[in-house]
């Protein structure tokens, strides 16, 4: 199994130069994986088993993932992020960088890494003509998404489930990883800034863009499509049903409504959720889908357990063992791997909102930025603007190493010194003793 999933992820690795489309690369792979696996198991209904619950997994992460899409999509056709486009007013290229980087670090703390990253790269495909530069933006997109959704328990799944599980608590996430969050973001971008791209002539919005008119109740349609994406953690809340449910939920409201907008006008049916269905990226989705049955089968057989029990007993530092979970993350996804973590160390081993699990959340969440398939929000970004992963890796993974360093250093100094962000700003998003 390890030799198949090598060879399918060169394959996606070297994409242009083998002319294979990474998405049937992916979705072969997940096949080939699993029929591999059902043939190594203790029997054919023990593999079926595994994977239905893999499947089961991996539809709540696509159909979220599907939705989201299709509403960013929806208030696209209706050129409602041209309300925050025509806002951001400089076009300064070293100013844009840090904008869009800070505006997706707190946007992925409320919603999560996926959704922000989704959002913003459809932002920049409205703000900034195709180029080299816009490609960066959307490195930063990838860095400043996994850097904000760590510090939240709903920003990244990884944290989701240690929260979940009891491994952290909302205060003492917040107040613990606020800082190197900050940290992670701010080393590659004060990095990017010293770029050849960064510091190029001012860019200037297309012909398309600026002639770009905003459709019939676009306003309308840009606000319940925000609020369907942010009221999706709300949602899991009082409801208890997996966000899924709450983007599924978002996207009904806004079909009615989009029908209801638009009856009986026959020019505007490519405003309706139908057209918008099939302009998403449908690709993206399956290739998306392809990693994480493939990633299923490993964890399934063992695998990912195997590599954890490996780095218990040749690693023995908890902080090491956090910091090469990370960068294990940047290949495989991270979801397992803290499963597996979950899996070796009970609460006896290492008590809640002990540093282990905090650096675990920070290195999981971040890690994933070093390649770009190595996170939700980088495959995402893979998928929307077609990047390949060389580029990626020549041009962004090092800066997003840098960061990564550096936030495990000021986390560790931090504790060292007691420095963590003041409990009454952490209270603000979330209910107290949560």
């Amino acid at each position: 199994m390890v030799l198949v999933f090598a060879l399918g992820y060169a394959g996606i690795i070297f994409e242009e130069s083998l002319a294979f489309n990474k998405s049937g690369v992916g979705i072969l792979m997940a096949v080939c994986l699993w029929v591999v696996r059902s043939i190594g198991a203790p029997s054919v209904d023990v593999a079926v088993e595994e994977l239905s619950h893999t499947t089961a997994e991996v539809s709540e992460i696509v159909f979220f993932l599907l939705g989201a899409m299709t509403i960013v999509e929806i208030v696209d056709a209706h050129q409602g992020f041209k309300l925050v486009t025509d806002n951001i007013s400089t076009r300064s290229p070293k100013t844009l960088l840090w904008v869009i980087g800070i505006v997706t670090f707190f946007l992925s703390a409320i919603l999560d890494n996926l959704t922000s990253t989704i959002v913003m790269v459809s932002l920049l495909r409205k703000l900034v003509p195709p180029s080299e530069y816009r490609k960066l933006l959307g490195g930063v997109v990838v860095i400043a998404a996994n850097a904000g959704g760590a510090w939240t328990p709903i920003g990244d799944v990884t944290t989701t489930m240690l929260w979940i599980h009891g491994q952290v608590t909302t205060l003492k996430i917040m107040q613990g990883l606020f800082i190197p969050s900050v940290v992670s973001l701010a080393v590659p971008l004060a990095l990017m800034s010293l770029t050849s791209e960064a510091n190029g002539t001012s860019q200037k919005s297309s012909s398309m863009l600026s002639s770009e008119q905003m459709a019939p109740r676009g306003q309308l349609v840009l606000a319940v499509g925000l609020g369907a994406l942010v009221s999706v953690p709300v949602f899991k809340a009082l409801t208890g049903l997996p966000p899924f449910m709450g983007m599924l939920l978002g996207l009904g409201i806004l079909w009615i409504l989009t029908d209801a907008i638009h009856f009986g006008d026959s020019e505007r049916q490519r405003l309706k959720v139908p057209q918008a269905l099939s302009r998403i990226d449908t690709q993206g989705i399956l290739f998306f889908l392809g990693i994480l049955l493939s990633v299923g089968s490993l964890e399934s057989a063992g695998i990912l357990r195997q590599l954890a029990n490996y780095l218990d007993a040749n690693i023995p530092n908890g902080d090491l063992i956090a910091s090469a979970i990370g960068v294990a993350s940047a290949v495989i996804d991270n979801v397992p791997l803290v499963a597996a973590t979950m899996g070796m160390y009970d609460l006896t081993s290492y008590p809640q909102d002990s540093d282990f699990w905090q650096l675990i959340a920070f290195c999981a969440g971040t890690g994933g930025s070093m390649l770009i398939i190595g996170s939700a929000a980088g495959v995402a970004f893979m998928g929307i603007e077609k990047v390949d992963f060389f580029w990626y890796f020549r041009k962004v993974s090092g800066f997003a190493l840098a960061g990564y360093a550096a936030g495990i250093i000021s986390y560790l100094a931090a504790q060292n010194l007691h420095l963590t962000l003041p409990t009454s700003l952490a209270e603000i998003p979330f209910i107290p003793g949560s």
